[in-house]
């Protein structure tokens, strides 16, 4: 009788774990096999909204781009209000116009300049050394251009250079 209580305990603790092992290693592999199928059908273009660079519609819809000029800006070095060891901001920018616009944005480009400086001079050394503030104040003085250039003038500030030292 001990012999068939010791056949009965060994048989099941050897049965059910191959049987639980082998499903884990077989979902193992097609988890991989699919993970990389996936992949390839993405990369390779083989799905309509991967939007991949391979895929050659993707290429055909790229609209081309409107054609832009630049007016740069004298560079600014402000001498910033509050400052104890007296910092400087340099500034340096470009603006993007349309190309028609480019001689009338020249000739007002004292006016321009003279509303950055004022307004630069105006903002306070915190906000200058908030990392965000970069956003916020690039808006601001956008929009100043904008009103001083006149509708459809102006369509973007480029920020080349904003130093504090």
């Amino acid at each position: 009788m001990s012999d068939t209580i010791a056949d009965a305990t060994q048989e099941p603790s050897e049965g059910p774990p191959r049987r639980r092992i082998l499903p884990l290693i077989l979902g193992l592999i097609l988890a991989v096999a699919g993970a990389g199928g996936g992949f390839f059908a993405a990369r390779s273009g083989m799905l309509p909204f991967s939007g991949g660079a391979g895929d050659p519609a993707s290429r055909e819809q790229m609209l081309p781009l409107a054609p832009v000029a630049f007016v740069a800006l004298d560079p600014l070095v402000i001498a910033l209000p509050g400052a104890q060891n007296r910092q400087h901001l340099r500034f340096t920018a470009q603006l993007e116009v349309p190309p028609d616009q480019v001689a009338a944005v020249e000739m007002i480009r004292p006016r321009i300049v003279d509303v950055l400086n004022g307004y630069l001079r105006a903002v306070d050394l915190t906000d200058l050394e908030d990392p965000s503030a970069l956003i916020r104040l690039r808006a601001q003085m956008l929009r100043r251009i904008q009103v001083v250039a006149g509708e459809g003038r102006v369509n973007d500030l480029l920020i080349m250079e904003f130093v504090l030292n």
